[in-house]
């Protein structure tokens, strides 16, 4: 009978340890800043081509920025200087130019000299999805 309290007691230390660690995790990785504060995403099509919304949540120290766009062999394709601390841009990609080609998106902070880059890749692909149910 001592075995089967000593098992479930080191069960009960398991799951605490476990749970307790995993809660540990998250807060310390909330706690670190990107280098420069700013976030890519995509938000949906206009005229059949891709938009991005490149979002800015800087400060007085991070509010000088420089945005480049350039294809995966380095040409660049746009270039801006912007000055500001809180802002949002949307891009839209002219697919029939660049075709299937990667692009990156790199954001310089000027003030700090830190930057963020952003590759897209861009996969086309077409999905039949059949579901067959039995009605009884």
């Amino acid at each position: 009978m001592k075995k089967i309290f000593n098992n479930n007691r080191l069960i009960a230390i398991a799951f605490v340890t476990v749970f307790s660690l995993g809660a540990v995790a998250p807060a310390s990785a909330l706690e670190k800043s990107p280098a420069v504060p700013v976030a890519l995403k995509y938000t949906g099509q206009v005229n059949n081509q891709p938009v991005f919304e490149l979002s800015f949540n800087g400060s007085s120290q991070q509010d000088n920025f420089t945005i480049v766009i350039s294809d995966e062999y380095g040409n660049s394709l746009y270039r801006e200087n912007i000055k500001g601390e809180i802002f949002t841009k949307k891009f839209a990609l002219n697919t029939d130019e660049l075709g299937d080609n990667n692009i990156r998106f790199e954001i310089f902070c000027n003030k700090t000299k830190n930057s963020v880059t952003y590759e897209i890749n861009r996969n086309t692909r077409v999905v039949h999805e059949v579901a067959v149910v039995e009605i009884k």
